[in-house]
């Protein structure tokens, strides 16, 4: 006896930001100019909402094209190659791109990486979309299962899109050494390091990039609007709005209580537990990996390793450091013995956390 199971697009609709992508493909019109890279831009991005907003408006015209429905149809494709274990299918596409991934808690330079490296391969970085470039996508998180999410199976489905998109993107672009290169920044890959290490491949190559808590919250909470009024932490931004979904799945906080912690305190149990995640979900059984901690002289010479290995010709543009380190004084005693465990977790697993520089707390 056979069973048969039909999902439709009803239950695992396309993703807005996939629709959006394609939209653009089928029109012919190139990619919008993007600031994903901008360093010292403390503005919230509108991006997300705008690009939902553009899906809803136009989903029906990508899904009536012949291109839109031959896209959309190659990603439900991947996608049930990932449901089944269709190692054939997911195997070509290692064959063809090797990926590079700028991993890391956001603030900690992971943008300006990503965007020298673009720089290296010939790219313009204004002229990259944000869903190719950037953090947002693919998605992975801490697991979820309420009404209409299961976070395991949005997880396959947005690497099926991904892949998809990386296709079309990349796919006349030269190779290096034999395969096309597609640089990420990946900072959702510390939750299921595991998944994004066997199905990118296990050629990958990951880049952790490493910086103090202090000064690492300090820089999310002047993106986020400043500090909160009482020094207790609220949800304004997308990072602080990780922040809470981390600690409600690994500490069981509600709302209420959440509202009611110091703001370094919540910040430093995120920062801490994502670095955690590095070390113990399969992102470290790759070797292929580097770890470059925050600091202008550090983060332009991994850059110019880039230019120098794909012969760019070209130099990295400055990365720009503030001093924070006269703010919050009684932060830092409270963040060293985090940092103290983070490096003992990582060197149980083959990685090295380097303390001494993160300590410089640029």
């Amino acid at each position: 006896m056979g069973v048969e199971i039909k999902l439709t697009d009803q239950q695992i609709p396309a993703s807005p930001v996939f629709i959006d992508f394609l939209l653009q493909v089928i029109d012919g019109t190139p990619f919008d100019a993007t600031d994903w890279h901008n360093q010292l831009s403390e503005a919230l991005s509108t991006a997300q909402q705008e690009v939902f907003a553009r899906a809803r408006q136009n989903a029906q015209r990508v899904m009536e094209s012949p291109l839109g429905q031959r896209h959309v149809g190659r990603a439900y494709e991947l996608f049930v190659a990932l449901l089944t274990g269709d190692y054939a299918t997911i195997r070509d596409l290692q064959f063809r791109f090797h990926f590079i991934n700028i991993i890391g808690v956001p603030r900690h330079g992971g943008s300006y990486l990503t965007k020298e490296l673009y720089r290296a391969l010939g790219y313009d970085p204004e002229r990259v979309p944000n869903v190719i470039a950037h953090d947002g996508f693919p998605e992975a998180s801490p697991f979820r299962f309420e009404p209409g999410v299961n976070a395991w199976t949005t997880s396959l489905h947005t690497m099926a899109e991904f892949l998809t998109m990386v296709e079309i993107y990349f796919g006349d672009a030269r190779p290096h050494t034999g395969k096309i290169v597609v640089p990420k920044k990946l900072t959702k890959g510390s939750y299921a390091g595991g998944f994004f290490h066997r199905i990118l491949g296990e050629s990958v190559e990951h880049l952790f990039t490493v910086r103090h808590p202090v000064t690492s919250c300090i820089s999310t909470y002047d993106k986020s609007g400043g500090l909160p009024a009482g020094g207790r932490f609220t949800v304004r931004s997308n990072i602080e709005d990780w922040v809470r979904r981390d600690l409600q799945y690994t500490r069981g906080f509600s709302a209420e209580e959440l509202l009611g912690l110091d703001y370094f305190d919540a910040y430093l149990q995120y920062w801490e537990q994502y670095h955690y995640y590095v070390a113990t979900t399969g992102l470290s059984a790759n070797r292929n990996t580097r770890i470059v901690a925050y600091g202008d002289e550090r983060m332009e010479r991994q850059a110019q390793s880039f230019h120098n290995r794909f012969e760019s010709g070209l130099t990295p543009e400055a990365f720009r450091v503030f001093d924070k380190r006269d703010r919050h004084p009684e932060w830092f005693a409270k963040a060293e013995p985090a940092i103290r465990r983070v490096h003992d977790v990582w060197a149980n697993v083959g990685l090295a956390f380097p303390v001494d520089e993160v300590m410089e707390a640029w």
